[in-house]
């Protein structure tokens, strides 16, 4: 895919809070080549960011033709964090957006159907779209953030944050429902994971990832019979010297 250089790879990952996105992209990745490999974790936006519309930071993060992009959290945030927190809209200074009643199902809805045509853009244009949601169960979770506690070298990840979000774990279900249910299309499909076993999400992820890129049959440029026929000489010349 990289020699070649005709098509993209964006590949979407989302999960609640120690879903394993981290250590996927490590485990999975690694072997790689680290050349044809980007990576873009999306945090809270930006003060240059929320200068922009809500899909800017993402479109000038998205990988070039024969590379493979990875979005640790995705443009998917925009319609589920700030579901679940609607105040933080406010941010984006929307001339639209008054007040809390403005973010209704209606606007999420449009924001929705806004990402669907972002990404049938992409895909028109030679990007290929894999989206997995890592799937964790709330006890799961549980365990993850009390071995973040227990373990000392772990402790750096804990935020007291992840508790306050963990409180509206339903809401977010609701959300990823939502989003799962109304963004899931041919040209960019959502594989829902099994993520509480995480080498099981691996391999599953891995599994899934190999079988779509055997799909497109990669092959290495050739070159023209011109310079076939010219590579003796070439040789020959590179050798004078």
């Amino acid at each position: 895919m990289y020699a070649e250089g005709k098509y993209a790879m964006l590949i979407c990952l989302q999960g609640m809070d120690t879903s394993g996105k981290d250590s996927l992209i490590r485990e999975v990745f690694k072997d790689v080549n680290a050349s044809g490999v980007v990576v873009r974790s999306f945090k809270v936006p930006t003060e240059l960011e929320l200068k922009h519309d809500f899909l800017w930071r993402h479109y000038i993060a998205l990988p070039a033709k024969g590379e493979m992009g990875i979005f640790n959290r995705t443009h998917y945030e925009n319609v589920l964090v700030t579901r679940v927190h609607p105040e933080y809209v406010f941010a984006e200074n929307i001339p639209a957006v008054k007040s809390l009643e403005d973010l209704d199902a209606a606007f999420y809805e449009n924001r929705m159907d806004r990402i669907k045509d972002f990404e049938n853009h992409l895909a028109k244009n030679g990007t290929i779209i894999l989206k997995f949601f890592l799937n964790i169960s709330k006890e799961e979770q549980k365990n993850r953030l009390l071995r973040r506690l227990n373990l000392p070298n772990k402790n750096w990840k804990f935020s007291v944050d992840d508790l306050k979000e963990r409180k509206l774990w339903n809401r977010y279900q609701f959300c990823y429902e939502d989003l799962l249910n109304r963004t899931s299309k041919e040209n960019a499909t959502w594989f829902i994971i099994p993520a509480d076993d995480k080498a099981s999400a691996r391999i599953i992820l891995a599994k899934i990832l190999v079988n779509e890129l055997e799909k497109y049959n990669f092959k290495a440029p050739t070159l023209s019979a011109k310079l076939v026929a010219q590579l003796d000489d070439f040789k020959m010349q590179l050798n004078k010297k």
